[in-house]
């Protein structure tokens, strides 16, 4: 009789919290999770600062010490709990339940990362003119010292006319699409052209996940695959240009030497968490919308070679085109290369304007940028809501509260977000994405996740829990991963970069106010303290002596010696109830 109750109530509970239709809408959204904007603009930045070739020796290091292994960890939590990145911790270690409010908070500073969707959006709408406006200075924005990319023909006469000057694309993306202020100081006015483009990406977000996974797992058959059909026509066109091949050179031309630089380890381990979505929740939640057996141990291998190969191949689009702006202007590949928006939003339409038919390049190359910006952005909101809604099941899974939510979410975080598109809004971004998202955080949690699983839920009886699911047992190399290399790397890694650590600045001229660096610090320390807040929150209210409140908080809901019986449909249907459960 309770094993039958046990199987109606799950099965009650995956109906009303919703599957993925098919496989392919589960990959498909993981790889447009994954496969973003750093992969198209940080990754070949990093490659060329950091060695070129060479930095793919640490980068494919990290990808297989630190990428795979906690890709499978955050998936295979997520599929065996079936719950959000903070409920599941009640599962399995309910003393480190604060790891999932933690990347709760770094979430809602991830979206913020929808104001490059809207520049995207914008410089899209703007590349079906006649005319590219970053093509001419004959704009009512541009200054005296503009000049366009005619001028740029590599003869000594015009290399001369080059100082004290400011590009058009440059002059068109400071003035025209930001009207840059003096600083963070002065906010000025909304800029209601980019108003109405954060809105848009907005009304989007929410049609693609309204209806939860139902929604979010078709909009992924076009979002997810259209920017490879982009992609692949802007490497066509890249590598047959002048030029293209002194850009590719500078990109993959390994200096070993700068393998003896620490700098460039942490970079390659930081983009390896950036560009594969680790620590922040997002592969927890995706994967708990996966069917128990789903074979995840299979996937993250898939998934991860996707994006490391998609990395590669836009290095290949992005420098082809800087090579041949190099050779346009006469000088080398390292005067024009730029890291951050630069490179997407001054460098590559500056390029596509030397071309023939400017347009078309132009449309593909932010098309392409818009839709990995939407991809990642509705699943970066879409692991907030699951969340929100594991923690509240009986108030927001009643019929039609799930669109009230996602609502109420959009549109309060549109008015938010009205911050981003006034004269100042660049600063107000760079400031939350240096400290809100800073890779000191993804350090943090991802020693925190691997202590908390793989020592006190145990690395083991994780193993098993895999082997269960997919009946097959994984390598006793993830097991060593998680429980030493991975820490240790995320510890090293964050005393380096403490040590280290400096304050941002902008272009190299302007230095934020005391107060905004205070705020940063505190947008740091909002996602980080919550892991031993919570942990010592929990022991001052749990009763008992300290040993066995500790005991009580490392030990998991269900019984560690469980076992789970597998339902026709693949759901979970069995769970022997410790006696100890919390």
């Amino acid at each position: 009789m309770n094993r039958q109750r046990r199987k109606t109530e799950n099965q009650k509970r995956v109906a009303e919290r919703g599957q993925w239709a098919s496989k392919t809408e589960y990959l498909l959204v993981v790889a447009g999770s994954m496969v973003g904007l750093g992969n198209v603009w940080r990754f070949p930045y990093l490659c060329y600062k950091n060695g070129g070739g060479a930095f793919l020796v640490p980068y494919c290091l990290f990808a297989v010490l630190c990428g795979i292994p906690l890709f499978l960890l955050e998936t295979s939590v997520g599929q065996y709990t079936q719950e959000g990145f903070v409920t599941c911790w009640r599962m399995l270690c309910p003393l480190a339940q604060g790891i999932g409010y933690g990347q709760l908070v770094i979430k809602l500073y991830g979206f913020s990362l929808i104001i490059l969707e809207a520049w995207a959006l914008f410089y899209l709408v703007f590349s079906f003119r006649a005319q590219l406006p970053w093509a001419t200075c004959e704009n009512t924005w541009n200054t005296a010292n503009c000049v366009g990319p005619e001028i740029f023909d590599s003869s000594s006469s015009n290399l001369t006319k080059l100082k004290n000057t400011t590009s058009a694309a440059a002059e068109f993306w400071e003035r025209r699409v930001l009207s840059l202020s003096g600083g963070i100081e002065e906010l000025g006015s909304v800029k209601w052209e980019l108003a109405l483009c954060l809105l848009a990406c907005w009304v989007f977000c929410y049609f693609c996940i309204w209806k939860g996974v139902k929604s979010s797992g078709k909009a992924v058959y076009f979002t997810a695959t259209f920017p490879y059909v982009m992609l692949l026509i802007l490497l066509v066109r890249g590598l047959t240009l002048p030029g293209a091949w002194d850009g590719i050179y500078y990109y993959l031309y390994p200096n070993l030497n700068r393998l003896a630089n620490l700098e460039v380890w942490i970079e390659a381990g930081s983009q390896i968490c950036f560009s594969y979505s680790l620590t922040a929740g997002t592969l927890n939640v995706l994967g708990s919308y996966n069917k128990y057996n789903n074979n995840c141990y299979k996937d993250c291998f898939w998934l991860c070679l996707l994006n490391s190969g998609t990395s590669f191949v836009a290095g290949f689009v992005v420098f082809s085109v800087l090579g041949f702006m190099a050779q346009k202007q006469g000088v080398t590949v390292d005067t024009v290369v730029e890291s951050g928006p630069g490179l997407a939003f001054i460098a590559y339409p500056q390029a596509t304007a030397m071309m023939p038919f400017p347009q078309f390049w132009t449309v593909c190359f932010f098309l392409m940028l818009l839709l990995l910006s939407v991809d990642t952005q509705f699943v970066t909101v879409e692991c907030f809501i699951t969340t929100i809604s594991d923690l509240f099941p009986k108030l927001f899974r009643q019929p039609g509260r799930h669109e009230m939510l996602v609502l109420f979410v959009c549109s309060s975080f549109f008015l938010i977000h009205l911050l981003l598109v006034t004269e100042g809004g660049i600063y107000i971004f760079q400031l939350i994405d240096y400290y809100g998202m800073t890779r000191a955080c993804h350090y943090f949690m991802a020693s925190s996740e691997c202590l908390a699983l793989a020592w006190i839920f145990g690395a083991d009886r994780l193993i098993n829990i895999i082997e269960d699911m997919i009946g097959q047992r994984p390598s006793v190399f993830f097991k060593l991963c998680w429980k030493y290399i991975i820490p240790l790397i995320s510890l090293i890694s964050l005393i380096l970069y403490l040590v280290d650590y400096k304050h941002i600045q902008v272009n190299d001229w302007y230095i934020y106010p005391d107060w905004a660096y205070a705020l940063g610090l505190a947008m740091t320390l909002s996602s980080v303290l919550m892991v031993p807040l919570w942990a010592a929150g929990q022991m001052c209210l749990t009763p008992g002596t300290f040993r066995q409140r500790l005991s009580v908080l490392s030990r998991p809901a269900e019984d560690p010696d469980c076992q789970r019986d597998v339902g026709d449909e693949g759901t979970t249907v069995e769970l022997k109830t410790s006696a100890a459960t919390t």
